[in-house]
């Protein structure tokens, strides 16, 4: 795969904090498939999502309301977070500079069986909670992060 990398910029704009552009929430493989629909995504749902992060947590974050596309895959194991956003066909990956150019691989599983490499997972937590938190109120990328696009 190659990447087009996007920086993180320095400035990151404010965002509302109670806007919710989220539409559907689908927890896999330990959570049996739990879903959450667009009426049923409150204040509560979103702060347990965001808590249930660093604790570990994978879960598709869809702003379609059946869930099949604009979708950011969440996933962390409570050391490493791996943020993958697809929309109109264009993949973007969260970006981690310290392991580019290398093939390791971190502990995380995307779909729960495609290993994630480290240079697409990052180690800061809260910055990836905050990158989540962004996408679910504005429906866009974190600025605050490194991301790579995919161009082949």
């Amino acid at each position: 795969m190659q990447f087009q990398i996007i920086p993180k910029q320095e400035h990151i704009p404010d965002f509302p904090s109670k806007d919710v552009k989220l539409k559907h929430i689908l927890y896999y493989m330990c959570y049996d498939d739990m879903e959450y629909e667009e009426d049923e995504i409150t204040e509560d749902i979103i702060a347990k999502v965001l808590r249930e992060i660093p604790e570990g947590i994978e879960v598709y974050l869809s702003l379609n309301p059946f869930g099949e596309e604009d979708w950011l895959e969440v996933l962390c194991d409570g050391e490493w977070l791996a943020l993958g956003y697809m929309v109109d066909n264009e993949c973007y990956y969260s970006y981690n500079k310290d392991f580019e150019g290398t093939k390791e691989l971190s502990p995380l599983e995307s779909g729960g069986q495609s290993p994630v490499e480290k240079y697409l997972a990052i180690k800061d937590i809260d910055a990836g909670i905050k990158a989540v938190e962004y996408f679910i109120r504005t429906g866009q990328l974190y600025p605050g992060i490194d991301w790579a696009r995919q161009i082949d």
